[in-house]
């Protein structure tokens, strides 16, 4: 009867010290979580971003440790009161150990995210450039840098050897780049647009050497989604930006007008009149970019009009604003051909009939309207 009456306080008081030390957890995740939720609420519209960045990737890394570290000490309690030495409970402080590694690594790629976006909010706010591309870069790199590192310790702590595990991951890594080479190279790949930038996120880019045409939204480390005018998604493998070549209009420094204008042969002693007075608009006219070349000059005899070739720079690279300026430009050049009483050409085609020859006349057939 004593024996039983032991044997149920013993397991009532590892109940209870169990009880305890769950209960602890709770609170201590209670008053925890409000904590920081107050520390994050309090940081979150101060001037630097690392504050804010800190406590708000802590939060849910920090409940998790103190769960695992409250469970296993529960464990340890239930170990050592009942004098077992199961497997399960062997493998307690691995498991510990490895939970606290991932977290802590949990912790600094959620920093890492944070700090990031918080750095190009405030220089949205402040209305400054920010490089999308190199940050976005940067913060990949950290991650990755971050989670290869926790890999190291957390094997190194499991009692394996960095050592070995670097030279079977060198013989191991030819294999895998046999069978991996596709995604080495799209890796690659991105490494180099990273590092040489033919394009950051937001350029529209486009290929003579493919159908490739849109706004770049991301950059990834395997593919590169472009937004096609019509607004469709267009998914490229890095790889493929190592083999073609790629035109990047938004880095053009001007927009160029290269259009020819035909006036008819009636008028061929008006066309130099015509051809000063279209540069005298041009050189006053504030959207043109003077410093660039600008041309106007009767350019050929076309087949039934005499071409004035126009060729200038706008200084906006904008698309819908340089047709603006276009289209100004182009109805100034009609106007000032019909200031001179010349018309801009239709295309004709004179017909000389056999047996007319001793006619007085010859026949005109329009044969399209003017372009």
């Amino acid at each position: 009867m004593l024996d039983r009456m032991t044997g149920g306080d013993h397991t009532l008081t590892l109940i209870l010290q169990l009880f305890l030390v769950v209960l602890a957890v709770v609170v201590t995740n209670f008053f925890l979580r409000r904590t920081l939720a107050r520390l994050e609420a309090r940081t979150r519209n101060t001037p630097t971003p690392w504050d804010f960045a800190l406590v708000s990737a802590a939060r849910k890394p920090l409940t998790v440790v103190a769960w695992l570290v409250g469970l296993t000490f529960a464990a340890r309690i239930l170990q050592t009161e009942t004098e077992t030495d199961a497997a399960l409970f062997e493998a307690i402080e691995p498991v510990r150990t490895v939970g606290v590694i991932a977290c802590l690594a949990w912790f600094l790629v959620r920093f890492v995210g944070n700090v990031q976006d918080g750095i190009m909010a405030q220089r949205l706010r402040r209305g400054e450039s920010i490089d999308r591309t190199t940050v976005d870069a940067i913060g990949k790199l950290l991650r990755v840098s971050v989670i290869i590192t926790a890999v190291l310790v957390a094997l190194q702590s499991l009692g394996f050897s960095i050592s070995g595990v670097l030279a079977f991951g060198g013989i191991g890594g030819i294999a895998v780049g046999f069978a991996a080479k596709d995604l080495l190279a799209n890796f690659f790949g991105g490494l180099m647009v990273y590092l040489d930038r033919p394009f950051v996120v937001g350029d529209w880019v486009r290929s003579p050497d493919k159908q490739i045409e849109g706004t770049v939204e991301e950059i990834g480390w395997r593919l590169t989604r472009i937004r096609t005018f019509d607004k469709r998604p267009l998914y490229v493998p890095n790889a493929v930006f190592t083999q073609i070549t790629v035109e990047n209009p938004s880095r053009m420094t001007n927009r160029r007008i290269n259009e020819v204008v035909g006036v008819r042969y009636d008028d061929v002693g008006k066309v130099a009149a015509i051809v000063d007075d279209i540069k005298a608009m041009l050189r006053g006219h504030e959207e043109i970019d003077q410093d660039q070349t600008m041309i106007v000059n009767l350019n050929q005899f076309g087949p039934s009009s005499l071409d004035i070739m126009i060729y200038t720079f706008t200084r906006t690279t904008a698309w819908v604003r340089f047709h603006e300026i276009k289209q100004d430009v182009m109805l100034k050049v009609a106007d000032i051909v019909a200031s001179h009483g010349a018309e801009i050409a239709f295309p004709t085609r004179t017909l000389h009939l056999a047996g007319a020859a001793q006619a007085p006349g010859h026949e005109h057939v329009l044969e399209g309207a003017a372009q």
